[in-house]
């Protein structure tokens, strides 16, 4: 499939599952059998861990068709690049897709600031420079949309992997905003 294509199967099934008919059928037993030896997944979903936004439901895929990474906040760090490297150089993976959600609880997090421990305050940090780049009076949504923009070029400029692909028109990398309310994927 051309990257064009993929992008297209995944507006469909997010389609589908907005209107409540998803039809994939790729995840019993037999699917599962036939992915023993081996995975080739056609895209990548750099997600946030929330678990309201789940990326083989929302897409209406089967096992084995997406390669999914997930942190909160959707952030590109040396964890998630890595295994999205891996993906890109190991698996052939043609889209990578930052998708960042409506009412996000680490961008809350990283807005309202504070202490918040070694752990979290090193996660938020990576979300920081979206709340720096947008409007003082953007709501939470907007600054998540920033942040899958920012997270979806950092992958290319922080990733020599991501970048030679994405230059040899073997990649496409595209950020995108899951509603929580109506299930719809919006790729922007």
């Amino acid at each position: 499939m051309t990257t064009q294509e993929i992008i297209h199967k995944l507006k469909s099934g997010n389609e589908a599952f907005v209107n409540n008919k998803n039809k994939n059928e790729d995840q019993g037993d037999d699917r599962r059998k036939t992915l023993v030896d081996g995975q080739s997944p056609y895209a990548i979903i750099l997600g946030c861990a929330d678990s309201r936004v789940v990326p083989e439901l929302l897409f209406d895929v089967g096992l084995g068709e997406l390669f999914v990474v997930r942190v909160a906040g959707n952030i590109a760090n040396t964890s998630s690049i890595a295994s999205i490297e891996y993906a890109v150089s190991q698996l052939g993976v043609k889209v990578i897709v930052v998708l960042g959600h409506e009412s996000c609880g680490a961008v809350s997090a990283a807005i309202k600031g504070g202490d918040l421990g070694h752990n979290l305050n090193h996660l938020v940090s990576f979300i920081k420079p979206a709340i720096e780049s947008s409007n003082e009076n953007d709501c939470i949504d907007e600054v998540v949309k920033i942040n899958a923009i920012e997270n979806a070029n950092k992958l290319v400029t922080n990733s020599e992997v991501i970048s030679g692909a994405v230059a040899n028109g073997d990649l496409l990398v595209q950020p995108a905003f899951y509603n929580l309310n109506s299930g719809k994927v919006d790729f922007l």
